[in-house]
């Protein structure tokens, strides 16, 4: 049931029976009583929806790249899948690092100050400031990964995606292997269903 169709359903003559019911007196009215329920109704689902374990909002097929994979490849992910950042998985799925748009950029030497035509010019193949780094992805990526296990409450990923400021974590297996990921969207669509 809907929590406010439930609480639109609490009349005042409910509020009465109950307080009736307690059989003391009680020094509120019925519409501090009707605010604190609802109140604690709200804390209540809030509570409830940080519980959730990762494992029940996490996206199961996380599209993830392969540290040997050439740059382009990772860039064609990106932009195919319409994310901002990817696993980076060794040859037997283990979580080995993150590659995301701030370290592509970073490799084509866009630093804060560049415009989306020097971005365009160096796609092109034209030199950019600043030193390349590396063809493939692991010599680009951030390593190593912030991960996390599908039994964590989304309460605490949360708390780390705020901490290091970033969108997602790769979720990881005891030993390491890539089962799927959690986003800041992810975790912002199970509140809102509870």
């Amino acid at each position: 049931m809907d929590v406010k169709a439930e609480i639109s359903e609490i009349s005042g003559e409910d509020l009465r029976a109950a307080l009736s019911d307690m059989g003391t007196y009680v020094d509120i009215t019925e519409e501090d009583l009707l605010k604190i329920y609802s109140l604690a109704v709200r804390h209540a689902k809030e509570r409830m929806a940080l519980s959730i374990k990762v494992s029940e909002v996490m996206t199961a097929d996380a599209v993830a790249v392969n540290e040997d994979a050439d740059i382009a490849e990772a860039i064609k992910l990106l932009s195919d899948k319409g994310v901002s950042g990817l696993p980076v998985t060794d040859n037997e799925n283990h979580v080995v690092g993150v590659i995301t748009e701030a370290d592509i950029l970073s490799v084509m030497g866009m630093n804060k100050g560049h415009t989306f035509k020097d971005i365009i010019v160096r796609l092109l193949g034209e030199p950019a400031p600043g030193n390349k780094s590396g063809n493939t992805v692991r010599q680009v990526m951030s390593s190593p990964a912030i991960t996390t296990t599908p039994d964590r409450r989304i309460l605490e990923v949360a708390s780390i995606l705020e901490e290091r400021r970033i969108k997602r974590l790769p979720v990881v297996e005891a030993a390491g292997k890539l089962i799927g990921i959690i986003s800041r969207a992810d975790i912002v669509r199970a509140v809102a269903k509870k």
